[in-house]
C-alpha cells in the first residue's frame, strides 16, 4: 500500500494561506493510504517551532498508527469512526516530567505543581496541536480533532503509559481525505472582535448574531430531532448537559491531581 509522503522529503506550504483558512474542511473520514512515519515526524518536527512558554516547550505527543492501538483508544473516544479509519491517531499531552526531571537532574528546584504552570503546559500542548494541523492540511491531509480526550483522559493515560506530570489534552486524527468534508458555519466576524475594550451584548446583538447559524437547515434538523425549542437548547440539552459538563470534570480534575498538579 503506498504511504503518504513516502517520496517526500521536504513538507509543502505552497497553499494560499487565505484560501486555505478561510476553507479548511475537518475530515472524519480517511482512505486507506498510510503515512509515512518519517514524513509525520517532519510535520511534527515543522510544528514544533512554535510559540511555547519560556521556550520550554512543555508538551509531548504518542502516535498511534497501529490497528490494535486505535482499537484500545478507540473506547476512550466512543467509537467515533475517525479513530479506526486514520492513518495515524496522535494524543498530545500537557508535559511537565521531562522538564522536571532536568531541572533536578542540574539541581535546579522546580516549582510547577500548580495552576499557573498547568496553564503554560496546555497553551504549549494546544499552540503545538494546531501547528501540526495546519502543516498537514497545508500538505493534503485531513485533520480532526478529538474533544473527547478530556472526557476519559484517565483511560487514554492508562493505555498510553503516561507517567506524573503528562496528561493527555486533545487527539488529532489524521490520514488521507476519503471526502471533502463540510465547511463549518462561523460567526460573523463582528461577533468575536472587540476594539480597545470589551463591548457587551444586548438582545437584539445577540439575535443578530445568531440569526444565520440558527437558520441553517441542519441547525432546524437538530431541533425537530431532539424535540427542542431552539439550538440553544440543543447546545445545553443534548450535547453538553450539566450533569455530563459536572461529571467529566470530576474526572478530568481527579487524573490532573493524580499526575501530581496541587491545585
Amino acid at each position: 500500500m503506498v504511504k503518504f509522503g513516502q517520496n517526500i522529503t521536504n513538507i509543502q506550504t505552497t497553499m494560499n494561506g487565505k484560501d486555505y483558512f478561510c476553507n479548511r474542511r475537518t475530515i472524519r473520514n480517511y482512505t486507506e493510504e498510510k503515512i509515512d512515519r518519517r514524513f509525520l515526524g517532519e510535520l511534527l518536527e515543522a510544528a514544533s517551532h512554535a510559540p511555547t512558554t519560556g521556550n520550554m516547550q512543555l508538551y509531548s505527543v504518542v502516535i498511534t498508527q497501529d490497528d490494535a492501538g486505535k482499537q484500545r483508544l478507540s473506547p476512550a473516544h466512543f467509537g467515533q469512526p475517525s479513530v479506526m479509519s486514520a492513518a495515524a491517531v496522535l494524543t498530545f499531552c500537557a508535559d511537565f516530567n521531562r522538564f522536571v526531571k532536568w531541572c533536578e537532574l542540574r539541581k535546579a528546584r522546580p516549582g510547577f505543581n500548580n495552576l499557573q504552570a498547568w496553564l503554560w503546559a496546555v497553551e504549549d500542548t494546544i499552540i503545538f496541536a494546531q501547528q501540526f494541523v495546519t502543516l498537514a492540511e497545508m500538505n493534503g491531509l485531513g485533520t480532526c480533532y478529538l474533544g473527547t480526550t478530556t472526557y476519559n483522559a484517565d483511560r487514554i493515560s492508562e493505555l498510553l503509559g503516561l507517567p506524573d506530570l503528562v496528561v493527555p489534552v486533545i487527539t488529532v486524527t489524521v490520514g488521507s481525505p476519503s471526502s471533502q468534508g463540510a465547511k463549518s458555519d462561523r460567526l460573523p466576524i463582528e461577533a468575536i472582535v472587540h476594539d480597545e475594550q470589551y463591548k457587551d451584548y444586548n438582545e437584539s446583538g445577540i439575535a443578530r448574531i445568531y440569526a444565520e447559524k440558527e437558520a441553517l437547515q441542519d441547525s432546524r434538523k437538530y431541533v425537530e430531532e431532539n424535540g427542542k425549542e431552539n439550538l440553544a437548547q440543543v447546545f445545553t440539552d443534548v450535547r453538553y448537559p450539566k450533569a455530563d459538563n459536572e461529571h467529566f470534570s470530576k474526572v478530568y480534575s481527579d487524573l490532573i491531581r493524580a499526575k501530581g498538579f496541587s491545585f
